[in-house]
């Protein structure tokens, strides 16, 4: 079994391949992408420079700190939060254990909330129930400059986080957060919202042992757990909350858990008119997405 140890006398490259191997025996996925983004965060580089300074000579003052890095990566904890960042839709967010880590995933509904937006092609009122790190409005605040974006959450520590990520992508004066209970906010402030979207929290409690231990003892569980029984509670909330709004949202976008699209889609159609309620896959052909639009005044 490989040990880390002996960086005297060694370069950046072979440190990177021995922690890339390291992380490999350990059983950590993506090993080298992994030992890459922790070098580039040990030395405060960025990729390119890492690149030309491969055969530089390794800083062996620093070796135990650049241990301690790599065995957090294989005791299981998520590699953003060990260097406090990930990248969301051309942003770069701070994480930290208070906020689940964007996905891959969310980005296409982002992708596909700003499609459909754009065919009615006026400045519109968004709001991201749910908000964590607060990737989605900050996403849209930054390609949508004409539009008002409010977010909501239940933890204020999510909410601090996501307010601090709205200063370091410069939109903090375009984003308004809200804290309160789903859609509770904007029904008792009479908020009039145009587009709605959330990824609110989908697993079924039972389920939390049999994941990842990444997500299972790092990521907050109030942002996994959707409730005892099927994971659906707070979809089931949000779409019963929307009747109270001012007005009913034109779009209607959430993120959903592997087989949950289905239920999800017949809540929507259940709670209001809608002119088309569709499901939209990710990139591993999964029903990730659930769209309700009302293209009728």
């Amino acid at each position: 079994m490989m040990t880390l140890n002996g960086l005297q006398g060694r370069s950046i490259r072979e440190a990177y391949v021995q922690a890339s191997s390291f992380l490999k025996e350990q059983e950590v996925q993506d090993a080298a992408v992994c030992a890459e983004l922790l070098l580039q965060h040990f030395l405060g580089w960025t990729r390119s420079m890492l690149l030309l300074s491969w055969q530089d000579s390794f800083p062996a003052e620093r070796e135990e700190e650049w241990y301690a890095l790599v065995k957090r990566k294989a005791n299981g904890e998520p590699v953003q939060y060990i260097i406090g960042e990930t990248d969301f839709y051309g942003i770069t967010l701070h994480v930290e254990p208070g906020v689940l880590i964007p996905r891959p995933e969310t980005e296409l509904l982002v992708e596909s909330v700003l499609e459909e937006a754009d065919k009615i092609g006026t400045p519109l009122t968004f709001a991201d129930i749910g908000t964590g790190s607060g990737a989605i409005p900050i996403a849209m605040a930054c390609n949508r400059s004409d539009w008002r974006v409010y977010a909501s959450d239940i933890s204020p520590a999510a909410l601090a986080i996501a307010r601090s990520n709205a200063v370091r992508c410069g939109v903090q004066n375009r984003v308004t957060f809200l804290e309160g209970d789903l859609l509770r906010p904007f029904i008792e402030g009479r908020i009039a919202v145009d587009v709605l979207v959330s990824n609110p929290p989908y697993i079924p409690a039972r389920d939390i042992p049999s994941l990842q231990p990444e997500v299972r003892l790092y990521e907050p569980h109030l942002a996994l757990i959707g409730d005892e029984a099927d994971g659906l509670g707070l979809y089931r909330r949000i779409t019963a909350q929307l009747a109270e709004l001012p007005k009913q949202p034109t779009i209607v976008g959430f993120e959903v858990g592997m087989g949950q699209a289905e239920a999800v889609a017949a809540m929507l159609r259940s709670c209001a008119e809608w002119d088309e309620v569709r499901l939209i896959r990710d990139l591993a052909g999964i029903d990730r997405h659930v769209m309700a639009v009302r293209k009728s005044k």
